[in-house]
């Protein structure tokens, strides 16, 4: 997949996540790192689990989003500590 594609998976991810976890995202930027990261953290947890997406950008975009929302939960209870 191009650095483009996955560089706009990566931003929707984090902004869907940025807005389901905490309610706000984190600007334009900040939001596509957390996409990309989570995107790397979904894709690790849904192989520790046997799963796949199926290769498509909506696939893509909701493994983003999984592990978006995993890096956003564990940051936000880092936190509250």
């Amino acid at each position: 997949m191009g650095l483009i594609i996955s560089l706009i998976i990566g931003a929707i991810a984090g902004f869907l996540a940025g807005k389901f976890i905490s309610g706000r995202g984190f600007g334009l930027i900040g939001d596509t790192i957390i996409g990309i990261v989570g995107g790397f953290i979904g894709s690790l947890l849904f192989g520790l689990l046997g799963l796949q997406s199926n290769g498509s950008i909506l696939g893509e975009i909701l493994v983003g989003f999984i592990g978006a929302c995993v890096l956003l939960a564990i940051a936000k209870a880092l936190k509250a500590a």
